[in-house]
């Protein structure tokens, strides 16, 4: 609660002896600031999300597009738990003999193109071989 403080996040309203004190309603922001920390937000932009005089200030688009990349997470991680279930049962002698997880590498392959093609420019960080 200290470091919220000193960032701005919270205020006390007064101290007895050595205890910071707090209206009754901090319970309820700092519930909101635990659930926006849990969703992705950095304490900036949770702070964003109250007024200079502490009111809830939600910026929807930004929600929404923070759910959003929590969809495609779900997706990215459905798809490998369903990668590493077929690793752990494949029949194959070899996984590089078994179809399935030939087509699974294949797909992954392109995932991750795919993902890198969407990042901005100054996000990529290309790879430069060097001939010896």
């Amino acid at each position: 609660m200290r470091y919220y403080e000193e960032v701005g996040l919270i205020q006390s309203v007064t101290r007895h002896g050595l205890r910071r004190q707090y209206e009754p309603q901090i319970l309820t922001k700092l519930a909101l600031i635990t659930l926006a920390k849990a969703g992705g937000f950095s304490l900036n932009e949770i702070a964003g999300m109250f007024s200079e005089q502490g009111q809830l200030q939600i910026p929807r688009d930004q929600i929404r597009e923070r759910a959003d990349q929590i969809d495609e997470q779900i997706k990215e991680l459905t798809a490998l738990r369903n990668v590493l279930h077929h690793v752990a049962d494949c029949p194959a002698p070899s996984h590089l003999e078994c179809p399935s997880f030939q087509r699974m590498l294949k797909t992954t392959g392109k995932r991750q193109q795919t993902k890198r093609n969407r990042r901005p420019n100054s996000q990529r960080f290309p790879i430069v071989l060097q001939a010896e």
